[in-house]
C-alpha cells in the first residue's frame, strides 16, 4: 500500500514531534549520566542508546503515548548507565593510576543550574567521592541530591520500593558527606587561589606552595598510562606534594609553556599549555574556611584534555 501525502506529512510531524521531545529533555539527561559516569564519551554513548530506545518505542502504534517524557527519559537514561558501569569497571581495573573523571566545559551542564548544591555536586572533589559509591547508591544520591526526584519517583525509575530508595539515600548521603563535608567556595576566592597556586607550582617557589596547600593535602595526577604523572598513587601531605610540584618545574623547559585558565564544570581549572594546546589541568579543591588547598587534582590523559580548548588568560579568571 502506497503512503499517501497525508500519511506521509502526519509521520513527519510525528517523528519531529518525538526529536523534539528528546532534545527538550537532553541537557538534563546529560547532567544526570555524567554525575553517574563522570565520562563525556560514556555519557554521549548512553544518550544515543537512550534516544534509539525512545525513538523505537513511539514506532510502536500499540505502545500509546507516555504520560510523563521527562520521568521515561530519565528512566531510560539512568537504567542504561547503570548497564554501562559493569564495562567501565572493567576499564578502571586497566587503568594506569588514579582515574580522575574527565573535564567537563560549561555548557555542557546547563542542565544543573546555578543552585549551590547542584554546582557542588560537579565539583571535581564530589565527582572522585560519588566513584567510591556503589552504582546504586550513586543513582539514587545524583537523582535526589543534585536534581531533587522523590524517592517515589526514583523507585519507579529504578524498580526499587521507596523503603529501599530511601535506605540507599541515607547510606550514599552518608558516605559523601564522611568523606567530604559540605561546603562550595566562593568562585571568586576558589579562582584566586588556584591563579595563586597554579604560578607557585610552574614556578617551582617552594615556600609560595606550602603557604598555600593545608597540611593533610592530597594529589592525584591522571595520566592515565598515556600522559605524565608523578605518582601513580596518591600523594598525601602539604610536604611531599610541594617537594612533587617543586620537582615538575625544575624539569619542565625554560620556554614553550604558559598558564591558561578555564572553568570545568563548577571548578576553575588552571591549564599547563604547551605550543600545541593543553598539557596538564589542574583543579583544586579548598578546605572548608576556603583559606587552603585540601586536594589536587591533575589530569595528564590527553585523551580527557582533547575537547578543552586552550584559553590564554592572566590573573583574573571571569566568573562562569
Amino acid at each position: 500500500m502506497t503512503p499517501t501525502p497525508a500519511t506521509t506529512a502526519t509521520t513527519a510531524t510525528t517523528a519531529d514531534f518525538v526529536t523534539d521531545q528528546f532534545l527538550g529533555h537532553r541537557e538534563l539527561l546529560f547532567s544526570v549520566v555524567y554525575n553517574m559516569l563522570g565520562s563525556i564519551a560514556d555519557t554521549e554513548d548512553v544518550l544515543q542508546e537512550a534516544w534509539l530506545a525512545w525513538s523505537a518505542r513511539n514506532r510502536r502504534p500499540a505502545a500509546g503515548p507516555v504520560d510523563n517524557v521527562r520521568a521515561y527519559l530519565v528512566r531510560i537514561a539512568v537504567n542504561q548507565a547503570l548497564a554501562r558501569r559493569a564495562d567501565i569497571g572493567r576499564r578502571r581495573e586497566a587503568y594506569v593510576g588514579p582515574w580522575l573523571p574527565e573535564p567537563l566545559l560549561p555548557g555542557e551542564f546547563d542542565a544543573v543550574g546555578s543552585g549551590a548544591e547542584r554546582a557542588e555536586a560537579l565539583s571535581m572533589a564530589v565527582l572522585v567521592v560519588l566513584e567510591t559509591l556503589s552504582p546504586l547508591e550513586r543513582a539514587v544520591f545524583v537523582l535526589h541530591e543534585v536534581f531533587g526526584f522523590p524517592h517515589t519517583e526514583i523507585g519507579l525509575i529504578l524498580d526499587r520500593s521507596p523503603a529501599a530508595v530511601r535506605q540507599l539515600a541515607t547510606r550514599a548521603r552518608r558516605h559523601v558527606r564522611e568523606r567530604r563535608p559540605r561546603h562550595r567556595p566562593v568562585p571568586d576566592l576558589h579562582a584566586r587561589v588556584t591563579e595563586r597556586f597554579a604560578e607557585a607550582a610552574l614556578g617551582g617557589d617552594l615556600r609560595a606552595l606550602m603557604e598555600v596547600l593545608a597540611p593533610d593535602v592530597t594529589l592525584w595526577t591522571d595520566g592515565g598510562g598515556k600522559g605524565p604523572a608523578v605518582s601513580l598513587r596518591p600523594v598525601h601531605g602539604s610536604e611531599r606534594v610541594a617537594a612533587v610540584f617543586a620537582a615538575v618545574a625544575r624539569g619542565l623547559p625554560a620556554a614553550g609553556l604558559d598558564i591558561g585558565y578555564r572553568w570545568v564544570a563548577g571548578d576553575p581549572c588552571a591549564l599547563v599549555l604547551g605550543g600545541d594546546g593543553p598539557l596538564a589541568a589542574v583543579i583544586v579543591d579548598l578546605t572548608p574556611d576556603g583559606g587552603r588547598i585540601a586536594a589536587v587534582f591533575s589530569i595528564t590523559n590527553p585523551d580527557k584534555l582533547a575537547g578543552v580548548p586552550a584559553h590564554r588568560a592572566g590573573p583574573g579568571l571571569p566568573l562562569p
